[in-house]
């Protein structure tokens, strides 16, 4: 969604209340993921800022450059008609739908969407598309034809969610008429175009039984992929394969400022282990488009970490996000409501991500959810300076330790577990090691080693 900065802290924060309170639920996953996900990387598409035409053509043109990287989610930022009432800035907000039904004329036809569609499972990929289901632009055609789906104030007045969302107003879904209607448009663009699943904006702001019921009817249809924009543990009880780590990359933005250190990445994964399912995916990231926009690059907010982060992210139990133009290097804010394309440029990012992308997709220790190896943080001399830990499934094993200061440590890590020959990453050259592990890291500096 388009938040400014401080109601994007507000929804993160509320968020995160939220899924402590539900702590006390250890819910268990009756998700059944479909089974091509467990190795994937997923790469978020601003389709208007992709490219200078903004179209649907013009990302088909660049899925093999995509595929090469090692890809295999394709998100698709909202394909929908955008409001115009109260609209904001020129182009308008993505995520002020006025037809359900129907894609942004900006972006192409439902033909160039579907020869979209289609040629990413050509490739071998799997695409979902973003979807708003708690709010409609002010001129959606459903304020005419069923005003009651609405929330009102003492006036009768349709009333945005949030004061500054004021190109958006609320759905209530008290209303079980709008379930059949919101599901039933779910339904539409899985069985007419064959996409594989949603991401589900705001997800937390509505109610989580109906997410239980659209997920159980698309199944029907065929195995789906749910993303959800929420960090409840509750929403993986029935509903979505994948939520939001929003409180991790809160944590690696204040250790990159110097506000925090390694305890509290090991308080958070102590915590983790105890809230979510083994089954349930956590979505772990550097930038997306909130963040870009809102609060920053990721060089703004991470600096000479950027890098370090990155790589965390794809060596951590989770599925790591890449928002597009990461890959390039991205050091600008893209504009929300305007035309702002990417500055594609080589970078030696894309390299950084492709390497990491087939390092994700071939080590089992890395997959995601039950399928990857339980992460064991290691003991090392460093321990406010050096993250060190082991992730292992069955004979595959992940060994990492990141300096996460701008200064030069040097750590010893002891212990059977790393005993043995390893190859460092990303160029393969052989360690062997015999019951203890010592380095001198380079501030920011991050090893990985693999067998």
């Amino acid at each position: 969604m388009h938040y400014n900065k401080f109601l994007l802290f507000a929804v993160i924060v509320l968020s995160f209340f939220n899924s402590n309170c539900s702590v006390a639920q250890q819910v268990t996953s009756k998700v059944i993921h479909p089974g091509w996900c467990y190795d994937k990387s997923i790469y978020e598409l601003n389709i208007r800022q992709f490219s200078e035409e903004g179209t649907f053509a013009a990302v088909e043109k660049e899925l093999p450059r995509l595929k090469e990287m090692g890809f295999g989610i394709i998100w698709l930022m909202p394909i929908h008609p955008i409001g115009e009432k109260n609209r904001k800035g020129t182009l308008g907000s993505y995520y002020s739908v006025k037809d359900y039904l129907d894609v942004n004329p900006e972006f192409g036809t439902k033909e160039d969407f579907r020869s979209l569609v289609n040629k990413i499972h050509e490739l071998g990929m799997y695409v979902i598309i973003d979807w708003v289901a708690n709010h409609t632009a002010w001129d959606n055609p459903l304020t005419e034809s069923n005003p009651g789906w609405f929330t009102k104030d003492a006036s009768g007045n349709f009333i945005p969610p949030v004061d500054d969302w004021s190109d958006v107003i609320d759905l209530n879904y008290d209303n079980r008429e709008l379930w059949d209607y919101k599901i039933s448009a779910l339904k539409y663009w899985v069985q007419e175009f064959n996409i594989d699943g949603y991401r589900c904006d705001v997800a937390g702001m509505v109610p989580v039984e109906f997410w239980n019921e659209a997920r159980n009817q698309l199944d029907n249809i065929k195995p789906v992929f749910m993303l959800a924009e929420d960090e409840g543990v509750i929403m993986h009880e029935k509903a979505f394969d994948m939520t939001y780590a929003w409180e991790f990359h809160k944590i690696m933005n204040s250790i990159a400022k110097g506000e925090k250190n390694v305890s509290h990445i090991i308080s958070y994964f102590e915590r983790e282990q105890k809230r979510f399912p083994p089954e349930a995916f956590r979505m772990h990231f550097t930038s997306n488009h909130d963040e870009n926009t809102w609060n920053g690059t990721e060089f703004e907010r991470l600096g000479d970490a950027a890098e370090t982060f990155a790589a965390l992210t794809f060596v951590i139990p989770g599925m790591p996000l890449v928002y597009n133009g990461q890959e390039a290097g991205m050091d600008k804010r893209l504009q929300f409501f305007e035309k702002d394309p990417i500055d594609w440029r080589e970078h030696p990012f894309n390299d950084l991500y492709t390497n990491l992308i087939n390092l994700k997709t071939s080590n089992p220790a890395l997959h995601n959810g039950e399928r990857g190896g339980d992460m064991i943080i290691l003991n090392n001399s460093e321990p406010e300076s050096v993250f060190s830990f082991m992730r292992t499934k069955d004979d595959s094993k992940v060994f990492a330790l990141f300096n996460l200061t701008p200064g030069t440590v040097t750590v010893s890590i002891p212990g059977e577990i790393i005993s043995g020959n390893f190859k460092e990453f990303p160029a393969g050259n052989e360690h062997l090691f015999e019951g203890v592990a010592a380095f001198t890291l380079d501030g920011w500096e991050y090893k990985i080693f693999t067998r």
